[in-house]
């Protein structure tokens, strides 16, 4: 990315915010339709291609600084921290949250804003030649409360498989709720996840080992 091109998808997120909610869903349309969701490159919904082994590459403070940067230049009045991972995240990704009195506004209408800005920052970090690193931006504890509800009911949906044998289908997901789903059920006994489908239609599947 060019600094140019930098500076015009940073004005971007400037304006759909200050613009107000109605006007978050522009930077995230133009990114492509799952860009509103939060990270957008569907090969990397499934965990299970994280590497064995992780060295920190410096591209976590690399995310953190254009993060920084960007609101900075919104005039939001932010703290912006990069937060150490939970024990069932993949150790490549990056989480950064963000606080403060602006911080709702940073969210958007159902987190489109946010996702623009999560959109972004995935795109700086990460390069052709470089293996993936996942950039997870919260603001105001929306992503959080997003997760955790989603991973609940992922869980939950596992028993039923797993109780009844039969394979269960989710509505269609972003990139990034299908990668939480599959990390909710990676370690869970007796069934395994993949997803199906393609675009707007991809969606999980909860397989259990025993079908009957």
């Amino acid at each position: 990315m060019s600094s140019n091109d930098l500076e015009t998808d940073m004005n971007e997120v400037a304006q759909t915010a200050a613009a107000g909610p109605a006007a978050a869903a522009a930077p995230a349309a133009a990114a492509g339709p799952a860009a509103a969701a939060g990270v957008h490159d569907d090969s990397g919904d499934d965990p299970s291609a994280e590497p064995e082994e992780f060295v920190e590459d410096g591209r976590a403070d690399k995310a953190l600084d254009f993060v920084v940067e960007v609101l900075t230049k919104m005039g939001m009045d932010c703290t912006v921290d990069l937060m150490e991972n939970e024990d069932d995240d993949p150790a490549s990704d990056v989480r950064i949250e963000i606080t403060g009195e602006d911080a709702t506004r940073l969210v958007g209408k159902k987190g489109q804003t946010l996702g623009a800005l999560q959109f972004l920052a995935n795109r700086v970090i990460n390069r052709p030649t470089l293996s993936r690193r996942h950039v997870l931006i919260d603001a105001d504890g929306y992503r959080t409360r997003r997760e955790t509800a989603l991973t609940t009911m992922a869980k939950k949906l596992g028993e039923q498989a797993v109780a009844e044998g039969k394979l269960i289908t989710f509505e269609p997901m972003s990139a990034q709720d299908r990668r939480i789903v599959h990390l909710a059920l990676a370690q869970f006994p007796g069934l395994l996840t993949k997803s199906e489908g393609k675009g707007d239609d991809r969606r999980v599947q909860i397989i259990p080992t025993r079908v009957s």
